[in-house]
């Protein structure tokens, strides 16, 4: 495939460690796809209290901009070329502006726990928000943080002009429009589900009016184009077209073609999620399954989200002194110990799904005198392979089952760990080649949609299986033996948790 014979899109993914970039190049009229050149820019978090985190808006434009540099030099003629522009980011992050569209403050980020007093106060004052907005109101979420904004900061929630998620934020960067996908939008609890409008009584709630919220827009449409300042800064064409984007959980399904209704996938990076399309709004609130519209027209999904994924394993890691993960999971595997002696509930940063509950903390369990560290990183990764039976609890309890069910993210690399996590789910995990390229790669589709007009099904279309990781009857059943401890645990903790507050 040469520069000459290629339409080319750049996808962009603003996450919480890193903000990665990808070029694509399709050929005219064909549906094959492919990786041209790739480029990461890791980010820092700011924890200034327990609990808290947060991230300053420009730090994304810096990183956006330092990541495009290195594409256009390693392919610097496919880059000049690129046809049009997607956006993908971290989820329910608080980017607030004043009137000169500068942030007032760090942006509040989806694994900040502050705002939880505020989200029960939305959820007393609004008994029907979960249905609505597709889950209860949970410290996370966009809405509580402005409820928290107004009761803490109140001279900062008065200089606020304009609310955006933090996608969104680079969106303004490059386009100077403000403007937001129905993903992303239904993250902020702002978002009547079913209608895909805001949702005026939620608004009301946290003291915002729909004039400081960006528009609405599906997110295979043009929602701006390249300015001519931001074209100069960053070697590309001014005017070209910038997709709406989605925020990353429907951008990584619409990159491994999870389009379809009942099509599934479990998500493995800084957090956590199992995903399932949906052809329909279907909310069970009570059982924390988010039910959120989809970053394509005409769909949605229930998706179980946990706060903690593939991160804990960097943790455990660096915890025990360890520099490379690939050799850690290495050893673990080669020992070949079936179940860790010691137990490891993986809630560093709270928890969502199933528990709600943002004081819950990690706890190892079960150690004694002969625990060494790599009893504790296999621990660590059982603890991550129990939340997703959770999830998957979850998701059955709120009707659905999936049938097939993917892995994509950087923790799905490691085939050992996914073998664990297919043992205490009890089912076949399809990996997909290029499945760890996640968001950044289904914004880059999302850039096409919107230039061409194609149809959602020649583009969205599944990448060819790499391998199939089946669970192991053995450690199947040493899993399902450990996981009642699993949660006695947490419930007998739980006020504990928050007695440590």
């Amino acid at each position: 495939m040469t520069e000459e014979q290629v339409a080319v899109y750049l996808g962009i993914d603003i996450g919480t460690s890193a903000v990665k970039a990808i070029l694509v190049g399709s050929m005219d009229g064909e549906q094959t796809e492919a990786l041209i050149a790739g480029a990461e820019v890791a980010l820092e978090t700011s924890r200034p209290r327990p609990g808290w985190s947060e991230q300053h808006p420009d730090l994304w434009w810096t990183a956006v901009a330092t990541a495009l540099q290195r594409l256009r030099d390693t392919a610097p003629a496919t880059y000049a070329a690129t046809t049009g522009i997607g956006l993908s980011g971290q989820m329910h992050g608080a980017v607030v502006l004043g009137a000169d569209r500068r942030p007032l403050r760090p942006a509040i980020l989806w694994n900040d726990g502050r705002a939880d007093a505020e989200a029960r106060a939305l959820n007393a004052a609004l008994p029907d928000l979960g249905r609505v907005a597709g889950v209860p109101a949970m410290a996370g979420f966009l809405a509580p943080k402005i409820a928290w904004l107004r009761r803490h900061e109140p001279s900062a929630f008065a200089a606020i002009a304009h609310v955006l998620l933090p996608k969104d934020w680079i969106r303004l960067c490059l386009t100077g429009e403000l403007a937001t996908d129905m993903c992303d939008a239904a993250g902020a609890l702002l978002l009547d589900e079913a209608g895909r409008s805001w949702y005026q009584p939620a608004l009301d709630a946290v003291g915002l009016q729909s004039a400081q919220l960006p528009r609405l827009m599906e997110g295979s449409e043009i929602s701006g184009r390249l300015t001519p300042a931001a074209a100069a800064e960053l070697g590309l064409q001014v005017g070209t077209p910038v997709a709406t984007g989605a925020g990353d959980a429907a951008a990584a399904g619409i990159g491994i073609g999870a389009v379809s209704d009942g099509d599934a996938f479990l998500s493995l990076g800084t957090s956590s999620q199992v995903f399932v399309t949906a052809a329909a709004h279907k909310p069970r609130p009570e059982t924390m399954i988010h039910a959120f519209a989809h970053g394509l027209p005409g769909r949605w999904f229930q998706m179980a989200a946990m706060l903690n994924g593939a991160s804990c394993i960097a943790w455990v890691a660096k915890a025990i002194g360890e520099a490379d993960i690939g050799d850690l999971l290495g050893r673990i595997a080669a020992r070949g110990k079936t179940i860790s002696p010691v137990t490891f509930l993986p809630y560093l940063m709270g928890e969502r799904t199933p528990h709600d509950d943002p004081l819950a903390r990690a706890v190892f369990f079960g150690m004694d005198g002969g625990t060494d560290g790599l009893d504790l990183a296999q621990a660590v990764l059982e603890g991550i392979a129990f939340s997703l039976a959770d999830a998957m609890a979850a998701l059955a309890e709120a009707g659905s089952v999936p049938s097939r069910l993917a892995a994509v993210g950087g923790g799905s690399r490691d085939a050992h760990f996914m073998r664990i996590v297919a043992s205490a789910i009890g089912q076949s995990i399809i990996r997909y080649q290029g499945g760890e390229r996640g968001p950044a790669f289904g914004a880059a589709r999302l850039a096409r949609l919107a230039v061409t007009g194609e149809a959602i099904e020649t583009v969205c279309l599944k990448p060819p299986v790499r391998d199939v990781i089946e669970p192991d009857d053995r450690l199947m059943a040493a899993l399902a033996g450990r996981l009642p401890l699993y949660r006695d645990l947490y419930r007998a903790l739980k006020p504990l948790f928050h007695r440590a507050e």
